[in-house]
């Protein structure tokens, strides 16, 4: 690589490579201010019974938003400016955003089965609010009640009994409605659907993890591709 002779190719594509990743970030950002300050977001927050995994996973967006933003920032700039530090700045943090990926990935695969379990001990701690009559549970039954009309579940793990004395009250979004007999199941006064929505949400997870794998390993080859065009014109810009 020859130093002080920068590719116009090289630069250019990085500006755009950085443009791009900037604007992702702006978007995930915007999301999770959103979801962390609006009315519905709030009112999602309060009204589950894990209501800091929430605010926690919406305050993680938020920085994962800013910091995309900020390496975007000095990938545009750097390119630019031809400006060597905010290059290698770039790099290192596109680098280790790269390596956490994959550790992460490495571990969700492994880790799929206690995933599962996480979520269905989740799901046991949230039952007992279906239930109860108190303002805060109403929010989160009625959450629930919407899922039931929208995926066509009923319950959180056993169906139709995790609602005890509720079930008349929010039973009716459990009505099947399904010509599949399978699908169904009577449960006094009532034909409801069999599914529980918290088996629902965990089938949908198993379903769609190769798809968040094949996203996940094309966004971090975009990556790689990125960190080689840092480093070439890094490298091409020379240390005058």
């Amino acid at each position: 690589l020859k130093m002080g002779v920068v590719s116009g190719f090289i630069k250019y594509s990085m500006f755009v490579f950085n443009f791009i990743f900037w604007v992702c970030g702006s978007i995930i950002l915007g999301i999770a201010i959103y979801a962390r300050t609006s009315k519905i977001g709030q009112e999602i927050i309060r009204g589950e019974a894990s209501g800091m995994n929430t605010r926690t996973a919406a305050n993680l967006l938020i920085a994962v938003g800013t910091i995309i933003m900020v390496l975007g920032f000095l990938g545009c700039c750097g390119a630019l400016k031809e400006n060597r530090c905010m290059l290698l700045l770039f790099f290192v943090g596109l680098l280790v955003i790269v390596i956490i990926q994959i550790v992460v990935g490495v571990v969700g695969l492994s880790f799929k089965t206690k995933i599962e379990k996480a979520f269905k001990k989740s799901f046991e701690h949230e039952v007992m609010t279906l239930s109860k009559d108190d303002p805060q549970s109403q929010t989160f039954q009625k959450n629930l009640e919407k899922m039931q009309e929208k995926f066509k579940c009923c319950g959180l793990i056993r169906g139709a009994a995790d609602w005890g004395k509720n079930f008349n009250k929010y039973g009716g979004s459990c009505e099947c409605t399904s010509s599949v007999l399978n699908d169904c199941v009577d449960y006094p006064g009532k034909h409801v659907y069999r599914e529980s929505c918290g088996q629902h949400i965990i089938n949908y997870l198993k379903k769609n993890m190769v798809i968040v794998a094949g996203v996940a390993f094309g966004v971090a080859v975009i990556e790689i591709l990125g960190l080689i065009f840092s480093y070439v014109l890094w490298r091409q810009i020379g240390p005058n």
